[in-house]
């Protein structure tokens, strides 16, 4: 089957948008599919072209046997609404008039929150007459309304209008979580075309890597117990909240905060952490997925932030699964909703109420008292991993893809549903036990 796939984020970015779309087409690839991915030079969550690319109008590479074709984007850093939205449409338009000249695929897919990435797959499905596949990773406009980042409540009803059409125009809304089906449902799509397949992890790819005592002694973190919050600094996690809570702990010597990542917010809280003078909290910038590892390994617990809105319940975040392939605990501090039902079903950490630094730090103290609750954990954590993996939700996917191109999926993809399982197309790799390792 041939599938074009539109991105607006893609590798050498590290986001969790960038690593989906990747991870998951490589495993279709060495399944025998022809995979193309419409993307723009990589240059999130920064505003700048990495080393080695050009913004140009076409630049052509395979990336493990993927076919990428990079188009030219208006190139700005993720903040500020009205230029990001302007580098969103610029996509939009760069990819139509690339896409229109492409030999024609099997079926378009696009994915969010890039809105008007998938105004582009729905446009080219269009002119190709072939259907169309929208990923539903993030509820937009509603995401934008939720973190205050737009005020015109006219703009907003305008394009939640076009996100309707959207959906009613696909042949199949894949959804990330069960909470994006219920509310697209009930706002009038048919709840048929609505496939539920939740985010996974890569772990046939997360490398063995010992603990390093001499990266934890030249961050200040060796012997300490290290809090982690590895992803996008952005305002939909509401960081200043663990910042409170960091504030609430430093008293206690033993407990750092690590956040690595970029994002909207970060720099605003460099600063407060500094005008508060938090000795306790350490920042790094987004760093290469090749060194990531390294960094997971210095946990002791892995913080999953969100904003204290109802709008987040509906979320899973990629770095709980992430943490799960570590072995770590999971701190879950948001809103009680899909993320915090898992978390606790699987047994794989402990939630602090959303918006409470209280709280949150009340947590961290029960978790640095308490080394069997966190062997406890981890050893869940570790075991849950299995069960999330980047690879059954490729296959989950593709089977999806491939009811929508007209092609029948494997008895195997129809078996898996009758039974209500989920089952890799090929043997699940191996997982490591344990924790983090210090």
């Amino acid at each position: 089957m041939k599938i074009l796939f539109l991105a607006d984020n893609y590798p050498p970015e590290t986001n969790a948008a960038a690593s989906r779309v990747h991870e998951r087409a490589r495993y279709w690839v060495s399944w025998g599919h022809d995979v193309t991915v419409l993307t723009s030079a990589p240059n999130f969550p920064e505003g700048k072209v990495y080393a080695g690319y050009k913004n140009r109008w076409l630049h052509r590479e395979v990336i493990d046997g993927i076919k990428v074709i990079r188009v030219k984007t208006l190139i700005a850093p993720n903040s500020g609404v009205k230029m990001r939205i302007l580098d969103f449409m610029s996509f939009m338009v760069s990819a139509v008039c690339c896409g229109a000249f492409m030999k024609r695929p099997d079926v378009v897919v696009a994915t969010s929150p890039q809105f008007f990435c998938a105004v582009a797959g729905r446009i080219l499905a269009g002119l190709k007459r072939i259907p169309f596949v929208f990923e539903l990773s993030d509820l937009w406009p509603a995401s934008i309304r939720a973190v205050g980042a737009m005020k015109s409540e006219r703009v907003l009803r305008f394009v939640e209008k076009l996100e309707l059409k959207l959906y009613r125009d696909s042949h199949t809304v894949v959804a990330l979580t069960n909470a994006f089906k219920e509310d697209l449902t009930r706002r009038g799509i048919q709840p048929d075309k609505i496939k539920v397949i939740p985010n996974g992890v890569d772990i046939g790819h997360i490398e063995e890597r010992p603990y390093s005592p001499a990266l934890a002694e030249s961050l200040g973190l060796k012997d300490k117990f290290v809090v982690g919050y590895i992803g996008t600094h952005g305002m939909a996690h509401d960081l200043g909240n663990a910042l409170e809570a960091a504030n609430a702990l430093r008293g206690d010597s033993r407990i750092r905060f690590l956040f690595v990542g970029a994002g909207a917010q970060r720099q605003e809280l460099i600063q407060e952490a500094k005008a508060r003078g938090l000795d306790n909290v350490v920042f790094l910038p987004n760093l290469p997925k090749s060194e990531i590892g390294d960094y997971w390994r210095l946990l002791d617990v892995a913080l999953v932030h969100l904003k204290a809105d109802p709008l987040f319940s509906t979320v899973l975040p990629s770095k709980i699964f992430e943490a799960m392939a570590y072995g770590l605990p999971i701190l879950y501090c948001g809103p009680r909703g899909e993320a915090e039902e898992l978390i606790l079903s699987e047994g794989a950490g402990i939630c602090a109420a959303a918006g409470d630094p209280d709280d949150l730090a009340a947590k961290v103290t029960r978790l640095i008292e308490d080394p069997i609750l966190r062997e406890k954990l981890a050893a869940s954590s570790s075991s849950a991993a299995s069960r999330h993996t980047r690879e059954r939700q490729a296959a989950d996917m593709i089977a999806a893809i491939e009811r929508s191109a007209g092609i029948a999926p494997p008895t195997f993809a129809v078996a898996r549903e009758a039974e209500g399982t989920s089952t890799s197309r090929t043997s699940q790799q191996g997982l490591r036990s344990g924790s983090s390792g210090n």
